[in-house]
């Protein structure tokens, strides 16, 4: 499913986009009288995503040897309602997406720095990756559930 950086960015861009609708729309509907806890459901999986969003860009950012402006404007576009979307399409067009995944070294030299060896290893393990992720951002999840919502209760 997910042979490409490309569309793994672009299907936690548009999930992100997704739960936005979810949650604004919850929001609108605490307003108008439906129960509140419609909010704190659609807060939960808007979190996750975000959560999950921000990882992905995270490994991308290394991936894809963004510089560290280009991985903080892909992260926090998170942030604003719907800019996963420009920011994808952005980073598609300039070509920062661009490419398979790098499973094996080559002449690069930066191919031979540390953690470009431990991506390799987890991308050749994608399913250790993927649970390595999820329980990072359920861990990350729990600790912020631990805090409150933003804004307090």
């Amino acid at each position: 499913m997910f042979t490409t950086p490309a569309r793994l960015f672009r299907v936690l861009a548009i999930a992100e986009a997704i739960t936005w609708t979810l949650l604004i729309a919850a929001l609108i509907g605490r307003a108008t009288g439906l129960p509140p806890v419609l909010v704190t459901i659609a807060g939960a999986i808007h979190g996750f995503v975000f959560l999950s969003y921000g990882a992905t860009a995270v490994l991308l950012a290394f991936h894809q040897r963004w510089g560290v402006g280009v991985a903080v404007l892909a992260i926090a576009s998170a942030i604003v309602p719907y800019a996963t979307i420009p920011a994808e399409i952005w980073l598609h067009r300039t070509g920062r997406l661009a490419g398979a995944w790098r499973l094996e070294q080559t002449d690069d030299p930066r191919d031979a720095t540390w953690y470009d060896r431990t991506m390799r290893w987890f991308l050749h393990r994608p399913w250790v990756l993927a649970l390595l992720i999820l329980v990072a951002v359920a861990a990350i999840f729990a600790v912020l559930l631990l805090i409150g919502p933003p804004g307090g209760k």
